[in-house]
């Protein structure tokens, strides 16, 4: 006579939340929609274990969740609807994808005798996301359930972390079906370095004269960056950090060199033009970094090019490697921790001369207008504790943080290497729900902040007391920095206009200000700080300040100086 264990149904809805418990899920971003609803109703009885956050947007879920993934380096999770709510999500995916996070995004669909008649809202995902996530699927049998997720956990963290999206048909999450047992947890798949690789590694530092170290991408860990830091140290490495991954090295290290990415430092890209050795740990060396794929030459750099990289594909995409190293960070990086110089290096002296270089980059220039964004990064860089985290989306001001702030704890950057706009917000808000004992402040432009905008509701609702710099020109500022390089004086399109963002903040409840002088700038801040309540400080400068080393009418000039009119 079969037990009572034999015999017992749950729905397809239920085996997926509790899939979910046991891949250790313990948050997750949504929009609901009628297309899971099942979901939500399982996700109820687990109310304790896996914290539900509604979002007003769903491009703000995925990217909440993409943000949870890059802190945590396990997949965030988010939900949406069929049709627009995964159109508007895909921004997420997009960005997981380039920035290499693990994210699962999961998505209500049509019933499944409903497919193909092209339904209400339907879209075959599989053809949508196919280049833009790393395995996309569509679960039609509630029993495969445990199987699909954990595919999908392996996944999105294995290799080259990136995004998976499955598709869930409603009718079949109220499918009852047996209750499948659970599949083991999913563990991280890394490849490590050989003993021979190491060997040749040592080999090539040996003999170099100016080698360099640029590290970054994802896949790090808290020990990872010490061996890193460690192994630096011992062979007096200058050491840049990729596009938009300063937090992977101290900035205040004696070794670090400066970001290389958008507006490099001109003395670090010399440096780095001019070494025999270049060790890159992490980064793909895609377009940011690469200055636009200009500094360095393709396929066969000058220098000498060791590239480890997570992910097998990467190695001789673009650069063919002297050394490629097919590894994991913390496997990598332990490797190198049993690496020490058999002598004084040659190039002893040239980590310091970097760094020097670096502080006086990071230096507050004088810029256009009462409000000195330079300096007002300085005193964040001062105010902030060590383990603040600081986000931002995409747009010239950015250039500001980059240069003039500096990163000094592990994961406390969260920034999208695939340019997207509206990010910094949303994942403020992730930051806080995370960590929610940190300060999280969003840098976002007044168009990019405009995108997300609508996220201050989500951060009331939750108690998300996130701080929002938004900086003001009235316009969308790079593009209209575009504009004047490519066809000078004459601007189309680009213009904005604005509420009073400060007046915006408070129709929510939050505490917002604006701030008009460099010198008010700080006490403001200490002010959204002591409001204990989501906080906006509107920044407001002049439409002429595109850069930090240039204006707009400077730009303009200069490119009717190279067309000779």
């Amino acid at each position: 006579m079969p037990n009572a264990a034999d015999t017992a149904t749950m729905t397809g809805a239920r085996l997926l939340v509790d899939a979910l418990l046991t891949h250790g899920a313990d948050r997750v971003f949504c929009v609901p929609g009628e297309s899971f609803l099942a979901v939500l109703d399982s996700l109820h009885d687990v109310s304790e274990r896996i914290q539900t956050i509604v979002c007003r947007h769903e491009a703000a879920a995925a990217n909440m969740a993409e943000a949870t993934g890059k802190l945590t380096g396990r997949p965030g999770i988010a939900f949406v609807t069929r049709g627009p709510g995964a159109t508007h999500a895909s921004i997420g995916v997009h960005t997981a994808f380039q920035d290499s996070t693990p994210m699962i995004l999961f998505i209500g669909q049509c019933a499944r005798d409903h497919l193909d008649r092209e339904a209400f809202q339907e879209i075959d995902y599989r053809r949508m996301f196919g280049q833009m996530a790393k395995w996309v699927a569509q679960i039609d049998d509630a029993r495969r359930i445990p199987e699909y997720l954990s595919h999908a956990f392996h996944t999105a963290c294995s290799g080259r972390p990136g995004p998976v999206v499955l598709a869930l048909p409603e009718d079949m999450l109220s499918d009852p079906c047996p209750a499948v047992p659970a599949a083991p947890r999913y563990r991280r798949v890394a490849a490590a370095p050989a003993p021979a690789q190491i060997d040749s590694l040592r080999e090539l530092l040996e003999a170099a004269k100016k080698p360099m170290a640029i590290v970054g991408g994802s896949g790090w860990n808290e020990q990872a960056c010490s061996d890193l830091r460690g192994f630096a140290e011992r062979w007096q490495l200058p050491v840049g950090c990729a596009f938009r991954y300063q937090d992977t090295l101290d900035n205040d290290h004696p070794n670090y060199a400066g970001d290389v990415g958008l507006g490099i430092n001109p003395a670090l890209g010399k440096r780095i033009r001019e070494a025999d050795l270049l060790l890159v740990i992490g980064p793909r060396l895609g377009e940011a970094t690469t200055g636009g794929y200009t500094l360095l030459d393709i396929p066969k750099t000058k220098q000498t090019l060791v590239h480890v990289h997570q992910g097998a594909d990467e190695l001789g995409r673009v650069y063919a490697a002297d050394l490629p190293i097919v590894s994991g960070m913390p496997e990598f990086t332990a490797a190198l921790a049993a690496l020490d110089p058999r002598a004084t290096p040659a190039w002893a002296g040239s980590a310091d001369e970097a760094h020097r270089e670096y502080l006086e980059w990071r230096r507050p220039r004088p810029m256009l207008g009462d409000v000195q964004l330079g300096e007002i990064m300085a005193q964040l860089r001062k105010r902030l504790p060590a383990d603040a985290i600081v986000t931002n989306g995409a747009g010239n001001y950015a250039i500001w943080l980059h240069r003039h702030f500096a990163y000094r704890r592990f994961k406390t950057q969260l920034a999208p290497t695939s340019g997207a706009m509206g990010y910094g917000v949303p994942a403020a808000l992730a930051a806080k729900v995370c960590h929610p004992e940190r300060i999280a402040v969003a840098f976002a432009g007044d168009g990019c902040f405009m995108m997300a905008g609508q996220e201050l509701a989500t951060a009331m609702q939750y108690g998300l007391n996130a701080i929002f710099i938004v900086v003001n020109n009235g316009h969308y500022g790079t593009i209209r920095m575009h504009q004047e390089r490519h066809y000078p004086g004459r601007p189309h399109g680009t213009g904005l206009t604005n509420p009073d963002f400060a007046a915006f903040a408070r129709s929510f409840g939050a505490h917002g200000e604006t701030v008009e002088r460099t010198a008010d700038f700080l006490p403001a801040f200490e002010r959204a700080i002591e409001s204990g309540l989501p906080a906006l400080i509107e920044i407001r400068v002049p439409q002429e300040v595109s850069t930090p080393n240039a204006t707009l009418e400077q730009i303009r000039e200069q490119a009717r100086a190279t067309r000779g009119q």
